[in-house]
């Protein structure tokens, strides 16, 4: 499954220059989230790098995976090293977070990738609609874009109906 990042929030178009791109695959086991990015050189967050609360304020792209009744994992990565897992019943209803992944990212210039491995189990079941977002830039040039577009008049990740459909077998 690969999300293209290729759009602000809200549905308006940005240049090619700042599209970001996520790809999970999976076996039996484990999943694996790639994302490549262009790099912003915001400043990282003052923690060392690995679980990272709040990353979501930082550089950061999202990968937010739906199952059935509203359980969905949500998979933040930063350029920096910084990584966020939170598994979720219900909107914005944390009920494990930090949960620990192998995560590699490298900045190469004007661009950024990263790879984390996670178990399988830790997918909902019925995993069926997921979105990607990408972030960056602080105060007005802060700057949030979007695989799937979100409706509303603020940036709000959470909307589950807006997520787009997709056949989990096929990973």
């Amino acid at each position: 499954m690969v999300f293209l990042i290729d759009k602000t929030w809200d549905g308006h178009p940005i240049g090619p220059g700042e599209a970001a791109r996520a790809e999970i695959t999976a076996d039996r086991d484990r999943v694996v989230v790639s994302v490549e990015s262009p790099f912003h050189a915001d400043p990282p967050p003052a923690s060392p790098p690995g679980p990272t609360d709040r990353l979501w304020e930082h550089e950061v792209v999202e990968v937010f995976l739906l199952g059935r009744d509203d359980a969905y994992l949500e998979v933040e990565l930063g350029p920096h090293g910084h990584h966020l897992v939170l598994e979720l019943r219900g909107v914005r209803n944390v009920v494990r977070r930090g949960l620990p992944l192998d995560y590699r990212s490298r900045i190469e210039g004007s661009r950024w990738s990263g790879v984390a491995t996670f178990p399988r189990v830790w997918l909902p079941a019925g995993l069926d609609r997921g979105n990607a977002y990408a972030s960056h830039g602080a105060g007005r040039s802060r700057r949030h874009l979007a695989a799937f577009p979100v409706p509303g008049d603020a940036p709000d990740f959470h909307r589950l109906a807006a997520f787009g459909a997709f056949r989990f077998e096929h990973l």
